[in-house]
């Protein structure tokens, strides 16, 4: 389901390695600061920053965090330490300051948007993490969303997890950045999770979330780039086919620039 026959690992590290270096040297940063979440595109992204031999701080922030998304994160960065002598990290407990939050704000929402908009909290608070320690640090913050991601299905937090610097794997499909997450050695128990944003503080997949799985999604993605409708589909691919088009519909706010009300 994926594109894959022209993908090379090895030219694509590089080139990806070499715009990061380039474009911090251009900028005048010392490096860059990412988010590690126990997922394999943060996971990927903090490999290629480190290898550009320039100062990287990974930070892990946990809000009631699943002990098996700490778990692996915290392997990611010791491994990544191990390996690279200008990777630094830090631990910022961000769940006293998200409870404090929910404290000020009002909650008398219903539920479904409630949970939600505190989900993108959670998210937000991240990115003003990031962005405090990028700054002190004179650091780029670096995205971590995939192609299928930021331009299918918008599944990110906008001014959360979309709120970056840079983004290294944006043009890469989910199943490169696995190819290339292979390549990179980043650990086993990466490769193989389950994805999840962690943003509801339980176990819920991403694919639960989406309906559909990153292949699938992939899939659907290359087929609407081929012109395709869904008449031509039938049964569970145009099912598929639905999800995506009509998340790819409801998320173009996120994909756009922010409309600006021209005055002259």
């Amino acid at each position: 389901m994926s594109k894959n026959n022209t993908f090379n690992v090895e030219d694509i590290n590089l080139h990806i390695v070499n715009w990061l270096k380039e474009y911090a040297i251009t900028a005048n940063v010392n490096g860059f600061v990412i988010g590690i979440s126990g997922g394999v595109d943060s996971a990927v992204t903090s490999t290629l920053c480190a290898q550009t031999g320039l100062k990287v701080i990974c930070v892990e922030m946990p809000i009631h965090q699943a002990e098996n998304q700490v778990k692996r994160g915290k392997e990611h960065i010791s491994q990544l330490k191990k390996r690279f002598l200008n990777v630094e990290s830090v631990e910022v407990d961000l769940t006293t300051v998200f409870e404090n939050f929910k404290t000020t704000v009002p909650t008398t929402a219903d539920e479904g948007k409630l949970q939600l908009s505190l989900a993108n909290t959670r998210a937000r608070l991240r990115m003003s993490t990031l962005y405090y320690l990028a700054g002190i640090n004179g650091l780029l913050v670096a995205g971590t969303g995939n192609k299928v991601e930021d331009f299918g299905v918008g599944f990110y937090t906008k001014y959360g997890d979309g709120g970056v610097d840079l983004s290294p794997i944006a043009d890469l499909m989910k199943s490169e950045v696995y190819a290339l997450g292979k390549h990179l050695q980043i650990p086993g128990a990466i490769l193989t999770a389950a994805p999840t944003d962690g943003l509801f503080g339980d176990d819920r997949t991403d694919e639960e979330q989406l309906g559909a799985s990153y292949n699938e999604l992939e899939w659907a993605m290359n087929e609407k780039e081929n012109g395709k409708v869904i008449s031509d589909f039938s049964h569970r691919q145009k099912e598929v086919f639905e999800i995506f088009l009509k998340l790819n519909r409801i998320n173009q706010h996120k994909m756009h620039p922010i409309p600006v009300c021209k005055v002259r």
